[in-house]
């Protein structure tokens, strides 16, 4: 572990950004973007776009370590540069951003409520060529949709147990369990996932933290003893579908968590844009997620 990024995750106000959609939600993220499946063939061609997309927005001016903390890479644009540099290098070193990976290869079919993630037989070897190329964290998504204990339970369970594979591997594990924003239960099962994840944090010793990305809570601030917890490094709100303007209002509302949208950063970006209108765009998305993680 990188103990100067280490210090600047605990300590620093930003948030993280999301930029780690992968092979499924592409197209979607690039239609977002203003760029129409009819106007790419083939995957080579739509993650060169995608690429090209994240490329602009890390090296807009309105993009920096001052209010960007961290930026969450899909595997095929940590493998790839900007400027001749490696991604997740060039973030550190020109942006003073701190560099994660995301890890997981996607949800298992729905049981008991939730998807716990697909096996992931290559971890070892992907977490290897991070830590070469200076990846400081990874991430991991499930998803739970019913209160139901056995299946929120099993998705813990998981997590944690991947997340310390992940700490043996010298990164920082982003715990995921995400509650399903539309699900009919959603504060019930958030107070199932809160007990689940207290007793693994009790086994957590301090000096190897994880971090904990979570749906934005029914209730205000109810993720209150994680923020303080001596084994979390950080917890940070994925925006689970809400439109920014709500993800900003909900997060400002829980003091200590911080930002890590996806959907709600990009939104209102696009290729058509000018490099002002661009970046003056992002430049607003940027000051207003910041404003929300540092309450």
């Amino acid at each position: 572990m990188n103990t100067e990024q280490a210090n600047k995750m605990r300590t620093g106000k930003g948030f993280i950004a999301a930029l780690d959609q992968s092979g499924g939600s592409t197209p979607k993220a690039l239609r977002l973007y203003g760029i129409e499946e009819s106007e790419y063939s083939g995957d080579a061609q739509m993650f060169d776009l995608i690429h090209g997309m994240r490329t602009r927005m890390i090296k807009s001016p309105a993009f920096n370590g001052d209010r960007v903390l961290g930026a969450i890479l899909f595997e095929g644009t940590m493998d790839r540069d900007i400027d001749g540099i490696g991604s997740a290098e060039y973030l550190w070193t020109k942006k003073g951003v701190i560099p994660f990976l995301k890890v997981d290869k996607g949800l298992a079919d729905e049981a008991n409520g939730v998807q716990v993630m697909k096996p992931m037989p290559e971890l070892d070897a992907l977490l290897k060529r991070a830590v070469a190329k200076g990846i400081f964290g990874t991430k991991m998504r499930s998803v739970i949709k019913l209160a139901n204990k056995a299946g929120i339970d099993a998705v813990v369970k998981q997590q944690f147990e991947v997340g310390r594979q992940i700490l043996a591997a010298g990164l920082v594990p982003i715990i995921e369990p995400e509650v399903d924003i539309n699900s009919p239960e959603k504060a019930a099962a958030e107070d199932l996932l809160k007990a689940a994840i207290a007793a693994e944090l009790a086994a957590q010793p301090a000096d190897k933290p994880i971090m904990l990305k979570l749906t934005l809570p029914s209730t205000d601030n109810f993720y209150a003893d994680f923020v303080k917890h001596a084994s979390v490094l950080r917890v940070v709100a994925l925006s689970g579908g809400y439109s920014r303007e709500d993800a900003n209002a909900k997060l400002s509302r829980n003091n200590g968590m911080i930002a890590s949208f996806s959907r709600a950063l990009t939104e209102g970006l696009s290729a058509k844009q000018s490099e002002a209108e661009f970046n003056a765009m992002l430049d607003s998305t940027i000051a207003g997620i910041y404003a929300a993680s540092i309450t």
